[in-house]
């Protein structure tokens, strides 16, 4: 079964993939979008069917205090688009603070600004999908 991740900002969507095991995540690809949701459907949808994808998380921005504000609530419309569309189940995982962490290991690994800028978004992703296949894992082991 293979997963695809997506972290959604304002202006890109970045993407991971599973392997079919659903054990490892792998970085993809950024789509821009501008706010264009209906051409951005229509380029996961050519994604979802090129990797044979079965499943969807999708990085739920909430607050640090746990509420959801703007950019939560355009995750939930957002889920229900996917969902509407594909027919697959969508899955939410927290990604706060997963932008970051990204940045992080990108300095870490002495990336250049203008490089980092590019992958960002797609790491994220990454690492957002990577949470959510190793929680379903360790639960699924219990």
């Amino acid at each position: 079964m293979k997963y695809l991740g997506l972290d959604l900002g304002s202006r890109t969507l970045g993407i991971a993939v599973s392997d079919i095991t659903g054990l490892i995540a792998t970085s993809y690809t950024v789509i821009r979008h501008n706010e264009e949701y209906d051409r951005l459907l229509d380029e996961v949808g050519k994604i979802i069917k090129e990797e044979n994808i079965s499943r969807i998380v999708l990085g739920f921005p909430k607050n640090m205090n746990n509420t959801i504000g703007p950019k939560g609530e355009l995750s939930l419309a957002f889920k229900e688009k996917l969902e509407k569309r594909f027919n697959i189940p969508v899955f939410l995982q927290d990604e706060r603070l997963t932008t970051k962490e990204a940045e992080t290991m990108l300095i870490k690994n002495n990336t250049r600004r203008d490089k980092r800028k590019k992958v960002i978004d797609k790491l994220a992703a990454t690492i957002i999908l990577q949470s959510y296949l190793d929680k379903e894992n360790r639960n699924g082991k219990e």
